[in-house]
């Protein structure tokens, strides 16, 4: 969870039903970016499914925890909001995940460093959400729309959702499952095919 939000990092549990309901579009064994990912709660999830992770987080004391899990979870420490994109150096990953976080600027360097065919799981906190807890600082609330419209020509968007969870705790929730499809497979082929959960 985001420390910028004024939000402490949750205790690792269950991963978000949203990753976990859209992660079986994740290419078997893929690297996986999960970012802010402050305990680690969704990079062990993944990496207990097979998926190579990295972890990034700003919070060098939980990353030290995580990466000491017997899961394997590659981490690196890094201000995400402040000086150049740290992930310049790394090939493209099968998938990002990102949730209860949000700092736009961040938006076009991770839609770079999609590989061909990867999955872009992203859930925050929308606006609405001050009525209810925190966050409730605008700057850390998403618009209404405002993940379609940033991934508008540049992923395909397979769901997303805008509204209200009520459980555990009342919260007003963006999220998307997107995908960079791969441009080197055109020809008259069949169309791609994304397998939605029955």
């Amino acid at each position: 969870m985001s420390t910028a939000a004024g939000i402490p990092h949750a205790p690792l549990g269950a991963p978000s039903p949203w990753v976990a309901r859209w992660a079986h579009l994740v290419r078997p064994g893929g690297r996986v970016l999960d970012l802010a990912c402050g305990n680690g709660r969704h990079a062990i999830w993944l990496a207990r499914r097979g998926h190579a992770v990295l972890g990034v987080d700003r919070d060098a004391t939980a990353l030290a925890a995580l990466a000491a899990l017997p899961e394997g979870v590659a981490t690196r420490a890094a201000d995400l909001e402040q000086g150049t994109w740290p992930l310049a150096d790394e090939p493209g990953f099968d998938a990002i995940v990102v949730t209860n976080y949000l700092h736009r600027p961040l938006w076009a360097h991770l839609f770079a460093a999609l590989a061909p065919g990867g999955v872009f799981l992203y859930e925050t906190f929308a606006v609405g959400n001050e009525t209810v807890g925190k966050p409730s600082n605008p700057d850390f609330l998403l618009q209404p729309g405002e993940l379609l419209d940033a991934v508008h020509g540049i992923l395909r968007v397979i769901a997303y959702e805008d509204g209200v969870l009520e459980v555990p705790k009342a919260a007003f929730v963006q999220r998307i499952c997107a995908i960079r499809e791969d441009m080197g497979k055109t020809g008259g082929g069949a169309p791609p095919r994304y397998p939605l959960p029955g």
